[in-house]
């Protein structure tokens, strides 16, 4: 059901957490046929969020979200440059080293993926791989190469409207949350590791939160996980995003059978509008 949710990655599960509550949270909006046009007021090119990720007391990785200062062109569409970065630091790059970079080229009418891209570094294990999306045919061409194997080329059917795991982030950002009640679920197929998925979000309304860059009003929601060997319970991660027409995440907690990992902002520019912060 979650694809990237595997043993092997538990030690940078953080950065997954952004990616699966990104995915989940874009069904908010209905999923109209192609083409379509969503009005963005929430962020602009040139902006860039910072977090720290923490197993309990360490600070063990950090992240970045950025959107290119330059519009790109891809299939013949005007498009958004967003890229997500991770990497590990201090003691974990002793025992595991991770460099990692996702990419989505975004459609600035629809904010539907025409491009996915990744590069996947860790440890010793290497992977890149190309995802190019065909929103008329709902088709999607996927080329990867693993490190010292040949070049996979495949070819997938995909639901009307698929969001990869970064453009689902911004994609999220233009939706309105005020009609929302405590307690709404949602459910949304979404398109990674060669793989159509389904997750289910539940609204658990609005709150403060506190982080590195302040306190900040936000609205949080849980995804709700499978039974695994890495979560304690169905809700077990919480994802908080600014209550502000940015929209931004703040905040990620997640109880898990190894501890307790958060990840938190720390740093933002080139913000759109004014961040929500709380004065005190």
């Amino acid at each position: 059901m979650f694809p990237f949710l595997t043993p092997r990655r538990w030690l940078f599960l953080p950065l997954a957490l952004l990616f699966l509550a990104v995915l989940g949270l874009t069904a908010y909006s209905p999923n109209d046929t192609v083409p379509r046009a969503v009005r963005n007021e929430s962020f602009k090119r040139g902006e860039e969020i910072r977090y720290k990720v923490h197993y309990g007391l360490i600070t063990a990785a950090e992240a970045v979200i950025e959107v290119s200062d330059d519009l790109h062109r891809i299939n013949d569409r005007p498009c958004y440059k967003a890229t997500v970065t991770g990497r590990t630091n201090g003691s974990f790059d002793l025992f595991l080293k991770v460099r990692d970079t996702w990419r989505s080229y975004i459609d600035t009418t629809s904010m539907l993926p025409q491009r996915f891209f990744r590069n996947i570094e860790e440890n010793n294990y290497r992977k890149k791989e190309t995802v190019d999306f065909d929103h008329t045919r709902d088709m999607v061409d996927v080329e990867s190469k693993k490190k010292d194997k040949e070049v996979k080329r495949s070819t997938f059917k995909v639901p009307d409207n698929v969001q990869d795991l970064v453009s689902g982030f911004y994609f999220l950002r233009t939706v309105d949350f005020s009609n929302r009640k405590v307690g709404d679920q949602v459910n949304v197929k979404g398109f990674f590791d060669n793989e159509v998925f389904d997750m289910t979000v539940t609204y658990k309304g609005r709150q403060n939160v506190e982080t590195k860059a302040g306190t900040i009003r936000a609205i949080r929601l849980t995804p709700k996980m499978p039974k695994n060997k890495l979560f304690r319970g169905e809700d077990a991660i919480s994802v908080y995003f600014s209550d502000d027409r940015n929209k931004i995440p703040v905040l990620f907690e997640a109880e898990m059978f190894v501890g307790s990992v958060k990840v938190d902002m720390y740093k933002y520019s080139g913000l759109k509008n004014r961040l929500a912060l709380v004065k005190e």
